[in-house]
């Protein structure tokens, strides 16, 4: 079972727009008994995880929202995620969970799917690039679970992302931010969001440095990200844009060519500043088709 990454926000989406990245959660199914026990257990996890693992929450809200009788299953998990670095592993862990769940019992529907993840993660903006791979935007209903679009991302656009090696947890992140935003820098980030969406269909890359352009949760966690600020003032003629990946504290550059120039640019940035980190260019998990995906599930 293997669950990708996910970059969330992508500058004035906030709590909108994700995609998932070609970083992976793997779960191996280890023994499956038709007891009835409608358990899941983590026999082991790399890295390790404290307390219950979001792999076996997950699969225990399926089962009380299906009433479907399950077996106990023991996997074992690991990920190439780093926890606490704003790029989905708690979601990746979530969604590994439910598609577990569907593995030794029954297919269950999008809706439910994402309504359950979101429920127990709390940003259906990181469950459904999880779920469903590629880029989505989600609506959250006043009534009954959120629903996610999904959307075209160009191949060959690629996500360069930094990773400090400073975690921050999500709470912290959210705390920073303030309670209301003016009229004006809500319709700066609409505005914007539009456009990006419009720009990636449309494969429009000049309109994208303007397009990730955000006031509502970048400016307000600048001081906890180390050289955020430098680095979405970059202009180098390959960076399409860049932004904050989730509440932080990874940011992403997006480009077409010459990956491996800018990796090293971010690179030396962080090192210069004497800040460790980790920079990664990944492509984007684009995903299948939800009976395509439920045939390769059943083959595993």
């Amino acid at each position: 079972m293997v669950v990708p990454g996910s970059v969330a926000n992508l500058g004035g989406g906030f709590d909108t727009l994700g995609v998932a990245v070609q970083l992976y959660l793997r779960a191996r199914i280890v023994t499956v008994r038709d007891d009835g026990g409608a358990r899941l257990t983590v026999a082991s996890s790399t890295p390790p995880v404290r307390g219950q693992n979001a792999v076996e929450r997950a699969f225990d809200a399926m089962v009380r929202r299906t009433g479907v009788r399950a077996p106990s299953v023991e996997v074992e998990v690991t990920s190439d995620i780093p926890m606490a670095a704003g790029l989905g592993s708690s979601a990746a862990a979530t969604v590994a969970g439910l598609r577990i769940f569907e593995r030794v019992t029954e297919a269950v529907d999008d809706e439910t799917l994402l309504g359950v993840a979101t429920a127990l993660e709390g940003h259906a903006d990181n469950a459904a690039p999880a779920l469903f791979g590629g880029l989505n935007s989600v609506l959250q209903m006043e009534h009954g679970d959120p629903v996610a679009m999904r959307w075209t991302w160009p191949d060959e656009v690629r996500v360069i992302v930094a990773t400090p090696a400073v975690g921050l947890a999500t709470a912290k992140a959210r705390a920073a931010l303030p309670d209301h935003v003016s009229r004006a820098d809500a319709i700066f980030n609409l505005q914007r969001v539009l456009s990006l969406v419009h720009a990636l269909q449309h494969r429009e890359y000049d309109r994208v440095r303007e397009a990730v352009n955000d006031r509502w949760h970048q400016p307000a966690r600048a001081s906890l990200v180390p050289l955020l600020g430098e680095i979405l003032a970059i202009e180098d003629p390959d960076v399409l844009g860049a932004f904050l990946s989730g509440a932080g504290p990874s940011v992403a550059l997006l480009a077409r060519r010459d990956a491996g120039r800018l990796e090293q640019m971010l690179a030396s940035l962080y090192a210069r500043n004497g800040v460790d980190a980790t920079v990664r260019t990944l492509d984007v998990h684009q995903g299948a088709p939800a009976p395509a995906l439920m045939n390769a599930m059943r083959e595993l």
